[in-house]
């Protein structure tokens, strides 16, 4: 064989190493930290335990070490508490982590007369009195910022410092959440609950989703050609499965885009439809002023915002008017204006997930803002 062959050869097997590295790699990442408590959280000292209440609902959740005051973490809709598996190494340094599946998420209950803001702040608050049983800084993302809030303005005296991150304040208000992209999404799954036709909700999204013409924006039919269609064939060859696309890698999003379409309707997941339902008809926030409620916090809070994105909202809005992101910036600023003791934090860049997607930023800046609540420095912008 002459050297040139060789060549090539080693060329040609060198490729095909690395594209099946590349391909292993996309096909078996843990999108949803499924795996965390068997690679890292045992390690560090963490166990995953259930609370009965008086009622019989349970509630779920991830408790560590007691390094330090206890920190409540209440992760966004379509997750469980896996979900900041990136910032509980960090955290749990500091803090004595309590982190919660909410109703409708993960192995809690899954009751819709629950999935009501004040019904699950009361039953957090039982939490808090019951298992905590000492005042506790509170973070939530997305839906879970908003039942922060409510816990700091309904229980304040067991509330050191607040992290709102990324919280949509006021955009989830009935009249104005129409015109947001979250709430399409929300259509997406009422739509599906009230259809015969399909009985798998990822083949349904596949098909209606409102991330296609976000997709589609970029150029041709990049959802039919690039995701649909090859996402579809995936699950003709394997029934029940949800699709895992080899060619993209987690770093662009595609394969945890179908991750969040796991659901209990339809045996893929823990997520209830039907908790995204409450959001559509806006049952969820009945009796829960949001107003009123930043108004009540006294807590020290972080109020955490995503910078806008420069592709597709520069001031997270689209150019029909249509909010991106979880709120624009006007709500931030409202948030902070309401809240006596609060400090506005951007600079992330993040669609929405911010612990997920920059988590070293996360860290230092719950880290930072212990610190100064601690030592009395933390300085308010209002």
């Amino acid at each position: 064989m002459s050297k040139v062959l060789k060549v090539i050869c080693m060329l040609i097997v060198s490729l095909a190493v690395a594209v099946a590295v590349f391909a292993y790699r996309n096909l078996h990442y843990d999108y949803m930290n499924e795996n965390f408590m068997n690679k890292t959280g045992e390690k560090l000292g963490f166990t995953e335990k259930q609370v009965i209440l008086d009622d019989g609902s349970v509630l779920n959740y991830g408790e560590g070490p007691s390094n330090g005051p206890p920190l409540l973490l209440l992760h966004g809709q379509q997750a469980a508490w896996q979900d900041y598996a990136k910032v509980l190494p960090g955290l749990s340094k500091e803090f004595h982590i309590f982190a919660v599946d909410y109703y409708g998420h993960g192995k809690s209950s899954k009751d819709t007369a629950k999935y009501k803001a004040k019904i699950i702040g009361r039953d957090l608050i039982w939490f808090m009195n019951h298992v905590i049983k000492k005042p506790s800084y509170v973070s939530g993302h997305s839906s879970g910022a908003l039942l922060a809030a409510w816990l700091a303005a309904n229980n304040a005296e067991h509330v050191a410092g607040l992290v709102l991150e990324d919280g949509p304040f006021f955009s989830t208000e009935q009249g104005r959440a129409e015109n947001t992209f979250a709430y399409k999404g929300f259509v997406n799954m009422h739509n599906f609950l009230n259809q015969k036709e399909i009985g798998n909700y990822t083949h349904y999204s596949l098909l209606y989703d409102p991330m296609i013409e976000i997709f589609n924006k970029h150029g041709g039919d990049i959802w039919e050609k690039a995701i649909k269609g090859p996402a579809l064939r995936y699950m003709k060859k394997h029934p029940g499965e949800i699709p895992r696309l080899w060619f993209y890698p987690p770093e662009l999003g595609v394969n945890a885009i179908f991750e969040l379409t796991r659901n209990v309707q339809d045996g893929t997941g823990s997520y209830d439809l039907y908790f995204g339902e409450s959001f559509f008809d806006f049952s969820w926030f009945e009796g829960f002023n949001q107003e009123e409620t930043l108004k009540n916090i006294k807590a020290p809070s972080l109020v955490m915002q995503v910078n806008p994105s420069k592709e597709t909202a520069p001031d997270y809005y689209d150019e029909n008017g249509m909010l991106l992101s979880a709120m624009g910036r006007e709500d931030a600023e409202r948030v902070c204006r309401l809240i006596p003791n609060s400090r506005y934090m951007t600079g992330f860049d993040s669609m929405h997930d911010i612990h997920a997607d920059c988590p070293k930023q996360f860290v230092n800046a719950v880290l930072n803002f212990k610190k100064q609540v601690e030592t009395g420095t933390f300085v308010s912008d209002t």
